[in-house]
């Protein structure tokens, strides 16, 4: 299934993201999050690709078993070091595992030098260009680091869809209020697409306060002491961060946002702590 088709329909529409084990790991453990993951029916799945490429297998993997599941797998595809003829050998490879749905990413640059897709635009345009996929995008609510500003990086967001994103996923965000403001920026700019918003319950103190500062993205100070306060005793964070999740989660589906992708940092506890939780509200 497409998941535009997932995104357009009335109900909420909840899924999460798992990412392949680094060179080396054992597939068979990320294959075994599948199967519990699968067991609570997120309405999708995404998994993620490494930088340059180094995971490409492994998500072609993971997804092909997501889709095995009878759950929609949304793999990941980073062009910025990748030749055409890479980017059309791993289209095949999606295509002969059933994969119908590409998050289109720029990525971040390794060492090779290539620069044939230098956007995620760039890529965008080829894989629509196929017409056999559904193509969703990232965006940020709180702007891309390199893009200068918001307004420039909604600009940039305007590219991919006029290049044929179907549905944009944000990045992950802990203040609604910058969810709200920003869905009324992309309206303002004639950005009407689906838009999926990104959720990550804090379960780790140390790893919350690097991604925050690689990403740009801010943690509000009621959240950051919850997370200090915790970040000591794992269980009890987990717990926190799962509950702030929720509220979240809540607060958006009654404000009629209601597609919903959760984080799950490869932790299946953590979408199905939500997914129960959310057993009446997102019915």
């Amino acid at each position: 299934m497409k998941i535009i088709e997932l995104l357009k329909d009335e109900k909420p529409c909840i899924s999460c993201e798992l990412f392949p084990p680094k060179a080396g790991s054992e597939l068979q453990n990320a294959l075994k999050i599948v199967d519990e993951i699968s067991v609570v029916k997120p309405h999708f799945m995404s998994v993620t690709y490494g930088a340059g490429g180094t995971s490409a297998g492994q998500t072609v993997a993971i997804a092909k078993a997501v889709e095995e599941h009878g759950i929609p797998a949304l793999a990941h595809l980073t062009c910025i070091d990748a030749t055409e003829e890479k980017i059309d050998a791993m289209l095949q490879n999606f295509r002969a595992s059933g994969i119908q749905n590409v998050l289109a990413l720029r990525g971040d640059a390794v060492t090779s030098g290539v620069k044939e897709f230098a956007h995620a635009s760039d890529l965008m345009k080829k894989i629509a260009a196929t017409g056999d996929f559904c193509i969703g995008g990232a965006c940020y609510p709180e702007g891309h680091p390199e893009a200068g500003s918001l307004d420039k990086d909604i600009e940039n967001t305007k590219k991919k869809i006029d290049a044929g994103c179907q549905f944009l996923v944000t990045q992950m965000c802990f203040d609604n209020n910058i969810l709200y403001n920003y869905m009324y920026r992309l309206l303002r700019n004639g950005i009407d697409v689906p838009v999926v918003a990104g959720i990550m319950p804090v379960t780790n103190a140390r790893q919350i306060n690097r991604i925050c500062e690689l990403s740009g993205t801010k943690l509000p100070p009621h959240y950051r002491a919850i997370v200090e306060r915790f970040a000591d005793d794992p269980q009890a964070l987990m717990q926190a961060g799962i509950a702030y999740a929720l509220g979240q989660i809540i607060d958006l589906i009654a404000n009629g946002f209601k597609n919903i992708h959760v984080y799950t940092m490869n932790k299946p506890e953590i979408i199905r702590g939500i997914k129960n939780n959310l057993s009446e509200i997102a019915k």
